[in-house]
C-alpha cells in the first residue's frame, strides 16, 4: 500500500517510503493449544532439552577435556561438567503464606522492588536430582531461577559443587543483515501512552501522531517524517480508573467510564493508522489476558483503526521482520521481573542477559506469569535479533551488542511517554538510534535527527 502524505507547500504531495514487512509472531500465538489441567513442569522440561542440547554442542570447544556428569554421577573430588536448570533459594521472596498473613497481621508487611538478599544460594537440578552451587564464580545476584548453564567444578566433602567456570549459552546464530539499504528509513518506538490516566496530558501524545504523520514543521520536517516506515506501540496503552474493575456488576456509566480510554486511544490510533503502518503489542495494563505470551488485542476494540490494513495487533513478545532486519521485543515485564530477582545496573545489562542466556523470559512461570506449554517454549531464542527493545521503562538507554560470531544487535529500553514525553525512532539502514521528546507546551519539541 502506497501511502500519500499532504504537505502544505508547492509541490501538493509528498510518498511515504515503503518496507517489506514480515510478521513471526506464530510461535507466540496460543492458536489451538487447550488447557487440560497440565502442570508447569513440561515447560521447564522443554527449556532443558533445548538448552541441554545447545550447551552439549558448545562444550568441544570450551572444555574437551572434561567428562559430563548427571547431579545423581557426582563424584567427591572428581572435576567434571555438569548441565542444568538453576533454581535461587531466596530469603525474601514472597510466597502465598506471606499473602496470608499480611491479611491477619496489625502491621502490614513493606512492599519491596528487590527480593534479593546477601543469603541467596543458587542450586543446579536436572533430572537425576539437584545439588548446592558453592563458589565465588557464579554470583546468586545475577542469576534467576529458570536459567540453563553448564558448569565446570567438583563435588566437596559438603556435598556441595564448588563451581569453577559457568557457560552460557551465548547470542544464537543471525540472519546476515542487508550491507546497503541504500535510503534511510525510520521505525518510531513508544510504550506507556497510558490513556485514560488522571494524570496523563494528552496533548502530548497528539504533537506525537501530528509530528509522525507530517502535520506539524516546514517542509523539511516533514521530508523526514515521510522515511517513517513503521511505528511499533509496545505495551501499556491504556490505564482503566482503579476501583472499577473490583468484582461487581458495572452499571451504564461505569462501562461508560471504562469503555472511554480505549475510545479515546482508537481515535489516536486512527490518525497513524491512516499514514503509517502501524504495530499495537498488549501489556501489563492493557485489556488481554495476563499470561506471557499475551495474545493480541482484540480488533473489535479499534473499530476506527482496524478498519485501515497497516493496523495490526501482535502478541507480546514481538517479532517481525522489516527489510530483512529482525525485531524481537516485549512489553517490559520480562525485564521488570528480572529486576525482581536479580541485581543489576540497568534495565539494558538485563536486556543483554536474556539474550546470552539466549531465553527472552527464564523466570516464567517460577515469578513470571506464562501459559503452561507442554511441548515448546516460546521464550527460548532461536534466531538472534539485530533489534531487540523493552517498552514501559524508566528511562531511555541503548546499547550495541556483539557476538562472538559478529553478531551485531541493537538493544533500546523505551521509556514510559506518559512520564517522559520521549519516544524512540530507529534508523534501520545502520541502527542508529536516538529519542524525540514532546513536552506539555507547543513548540517545545526536540529532536536528533
Amino acid at each position: 500500500m502506497v501511502v500519500a502524505m499532504e504537505v502544505d507547500s508547492e509541490s501538493n504531495l509528498l510518498q511515504r517510503k515503503q518496507s517489506l514487512y514480515h510478521s513471526l509472531d506464530e510461535s507466540f500465538e496460543i492458536g489451538k493449544e487447550v488447557y487440560r489441567g497440565q502442570q508447569y513442569s513440561q515447560i521447564y522440561y522443554a527449556r532443558l532439552h533445548l538448552m541441554r542440547t545447545l550447551l552439549y554442542s558448545l562444550l568441544p570447544n570450551w572444555k574437551p577435556h572434561l567428562p559430563v556428569c548427571t547431579v545423581l554421577g557426582l563424584e567427591e573430588g572428581k572435576e567434571c561438567i555438569i548441565v542444568g536448570t538453576l533454581y535461587k533459594h531466596m530469603k525474601l521472596k514472597p510466597s502465598v503464606l506471606d499473602e496470608y498473613s499480611k491479611e491477619r497481621s496489625a502491621a502490614p508487611l513493606v512492599q519491596r522492588h528487590n527480593f534479593t538478599h546477601p543469603d541467596d544460594n543458587l542450586v543446579l537440578e536436572d533430572e537425576s536430582g539437584r545439588v548446592k552451587l558453592s563458589g565465588s564464580v557464579l554470583l546468586p545476584s545475577t542469576y534467576v531461577t529458570g536459567m540453563i548453564a553448564a558448569l565446570h567444578g567438583k563435588e566437596t566433602s559438603a556435598g556441595d559443587f564448588l563451581v569453577e567456570d559457568v557457560l552460557e549459552a551465548g547470542l544464537p546464530q543471525q540472519i546476515e543483515r542487508p550491507i546497503d539499504l541504500g535510503e534511510d528509513k525510520y521505525v518510531v518506538f513508544v510504550s506507556g501512552l497510558s490513556v485514560g490516566r488522571s494524570s496523563s496530558n494528552p496533548l502530548q501524545f497528539q504533537l506525537f501522531v501530528d509530528h509522525i504523520t507530517g502535520h506539524l514543521g516546514d517542509v523539511k520536517e516533514q521530508n523526514i517524517a515521510a522515511q517513517i516506515v513503521q511505528v511499533v506501540i509496545a505495551g501499556n496503552s491504556v490505564e482503566v480508573p482503579h476501583g472499577l474493575l473490583n468484582g461487581q456488576n458495572l452499571g451504564s456509566k461505569d462501562q461508560s467510564r471504562l469503555f472511554e480510554p480505549i475510545k479515546e486511544l482508537d481515535i489516536l490510533l486512527t490518525q497513524i493508522a491512516a499514514s503509517i503502518p502501524l504495530d499495537i503489542v498488549p501489556g501489563s495494563s492493557d485489556p488481554a489476558n495476563f499470561a506471557l505470551p499475551q495474545q493480541p488485542l482484540h480488533r473489535c476494540l479499534f473499530p476506527g483503526s482496524s478498519a485501515y490494513n497497516t493496523f495490526r495487533s501482535c502478541t507480546n513478545p514481538h517479532c517481525f521482520e522489516l527489510d530483512n532486519i529482525r525485531f524481537l521485543g516485549t512489553s517490559g515485564q520480562n525485564i521488570d521481573d528480572l529486576g525482581k530477582y536479580s541485581e543489576a545496573n540497568s534495565s539494558i545489562e538485563f536486556m543483554e542477559r536474556t539474550l546470552r542466556w539466549r531465553h527472552l523470559a527464564p523466570t516464567a512461570p517460577n515469578t513470571l506469569g506464562c501459559y503452561p506449554f507442554t511441548d515448546k517454549d516460546p521464550f527460548y531464542v532461536e534466531t538472534c535479533p539485530h533489534v531487540y527493545f523493552v517498552g514501559n521503562q524508566d528511562k531511555f538507554e541503548t546499547r550495541l551488542i556483539k557476538g562472538s560470531e559478529g553478531q551485531m544487535v541493537r538493544l533500546i529500553c523505551i521509556p514510559r511517554f506518559a512520564d517522559t514525553g520521549v519516544a524512540v525512532v530507529l534508523n534501520i539502514r545502520n541502527l542508529e538510534c536516538h529519542t524525540l521528546s514532546f513536552a506539555t507546551q507547543i513548540h517545545s519539541l526536540e529532536e536528533g535527527y
